[in-house]
Order: structure tokens, then C-alpha cells, then sequence
């Protein structure tokens, strides 16, 4: 198992502790700050897939005028961590 505290930039949250298992599937997904039950909804949905597969789907992703976004903050955390 693999895990991380990651500390978001450009974001409302603040950070993201995530775990990553021995096969790359994500374990556990909080964020700290944030629209609650946003980051609530994207971490409970990741919880099963595999880290690779996060990454893409959320990379890139922006929230409003910003150039990142709490998904994007996700998948950048995961890319330390596969």
C-alpha cells in the first residue's frame, strides 16, 4: 500500500490524503476543505478504481475561471503515488 498527504494549490481544499493499494486500485480518498459534498461525492466515487484510470479522467479539469480544480488536484496526488 501506498499512500500520500498531498497538498492541493489553486483549490478551495487544502489537502488530500490518499492510498493506493499493491494493485494500483485507491483505497481511501479524503479532502480537507472544499465544497463538501463535492469532494465527498469524487472521493467516494473513486474508492475501487484504479489510480491510472482516475488520473485520466480527471486530469485537466478546471473549476471556473481557475487552471486546476479539486479532480485535478486528485489526479496530480495520484500521479506520485503510481
Amino acid at each position: 500500500m501506498k499512500n500520500i498527504t498531498y497538498t492541493t494549490n489553486g483549490t478551495c481544499s487544502r489537502a488530500i490524503d490518499v492510498a493506493v493499494d499493491d494493485d494500483g486500485r485507491i483505497i481511501s480518498c479524503t479532502f480537507c476543505g472544499g465544497c463538501h459534498g463535492n469532494t465527498q461525492g469524487i472521493a467516494a466515487m473513486t474508492i475501487g478504481c484504479r489510480a491510472t484510470d482516475v488520473i485520466q479522467r480527471l486530469e485537466g479539469i478546471k473549476c471556473g475561471h481557475k487552471p486546476t480544480s479539486c479532480p485535478d488536484q486528485l489526479a496530480q496526488a495520484l500521479k506520485q503515488l503510481v
